[in-house]
């Protein structure tokens, strides 16, 4: 799959979810065989360019290319020039943000309240598309309301202005992340469409993966929430793809491994006080579902230093290696059960 001149090494790509898809998460979704990965979205508001979090959200030393970095906003002149300050500061793919939902993004007529406006959507793709050199994409969603969705003109309009991909996500705004995500109408989008179109939305197995591939025809799929304390997905999806089999689960020292290296590279890429509580959520999704994993995560969240939260994830996974304890609760209690009856 290209994105512009750019050439994917494959067609899984980590969705850009804000407070989520930094620098050290994308590149391990890259190392566990992503294709490509989008950047958490940056507002166009040229004031809060230099915030502490827009800082970090547009550090891309040392990526693998291709760099895409997203921006959010509401007005066309903005977004041109954050689009512009991006690829100054190295992003070789720029991506539009009109998927968002939530209302903190929405009540400003940004993320997927734009589909309210298509005036206002044509005018921001035109803006962007001609304000740089490099490839625009498009993240949206089918519409804003249930009954009222407008993505076969949007997406049309998209291709009309230069968009180089389109990746949909099969909800409404309305939807947030309730119900289930449809294909239908991104199965619709790729057939009146020349470029490459990128189906997202509860893609959360490597058989879900292939069955949104085979009946949308989309060119490829972005997987988000399934990639959270579980990067190792794209691995496991790619080989489904590619041999019809499931690879098995990482092991118990494996996902140790994994979780201690993010760790470290989360601790070095923030700092003490940022890099400890920002790590509190991907340990908590790394250890869902493992054994006694509730309580440990009820004492780790005590801890307010990078030292010791590392001390004590590796203690934990020492524990359940040493004990071979790796059934999580409810599986024990099942056992438990039918021990008893």
């Amino acid at each position: 799959m290209y994105i512009g001149p750019y050439q994917l090494s494959n067609n899984l790509i980590v969705a850009p979810m804000a407070g989520v898809t930094d620098r050290p998460f994308r590149t391990l979704c890259k190392y566990f065989g992503a294709g490509h990965a989008v950047s958490e979205m940056m507002t166009s508001d040229k004031t809060l360019r230099m915030s502490k979090k827009s800082l970090y959200r547009a550090n891309f030393d040392g990526e693998l290319a291709p760099i895409s970095a997203q921006i959010a906003g509401s007005d066309p002149r903005d977004l041109a020039e954050a689009a512009r300050y991006q690829v100054a500061n190295g992003a070789q793919i720029v991506d539009i943000n009109m998927g968002c939902p939530a209302k903190k993004v929405c009540n400003k007529l940004a993320g997927s309240a734009l589909l309210q406006d298509e005036d206002l959507v044509a005018r921001i793709l035109d803006a962007v598309v001609a304000a740089v050199d490099v490839p625009v994409t498009l993240k949206t969603r089918l519409g804003y309301l249930n009954g009222q969705e407008n993505i076969m003109r949007v997406a049309k309009r998209a291709e009309e202005a230069g968009i180089s991909a389109l990746a949909l996500h099969g909800r409404t705004r309305e939807d947030m992340y309730l119900n289930t995500a449809r294909y239908s109408l991104i199965k619709d989008v790729k057939e009146i469409l020349n470029i490459p179109v990128i189906a997202n939305g509860d893609i959360d197995s490597p058989e879900k993966a292939k069955y949104v591939l085979d009946y949308t025809g989309a060119d490829a799929v972005m997987i988000g929430r399934a990639a959270q304390g579980r990067p190792w997905i794209f691995r496991e999806i790619a080989h489904y793809l590619k041999t019809g089999e499931q690879l098995a689960a990482p092991s118990i020292a494996e996902v140790k491994e994994v979780l201690l290296g993010h760790l470290a590279e989360l601790y070095e890429f923030y700092g003490e006080y940022s890099g400890c509580r920002i790590s509190r959520k991907h340990i908590a999704w790394y250890t869902k579902g493992l054994r006694s994993s509730n309580e440990f995560r009820q004492n780790m969240y005590k801890v307010e230093s990078t030292a010791d939260q590392y001390k004590v994830v590796e203690a934990y996974f020492n524990n359940l290696l040493e004990h071979g304890q790796i059934m999580s609760d409810v599986q024990v209690e099942q056992v438990n059960l039918l021990e008893t009856t």
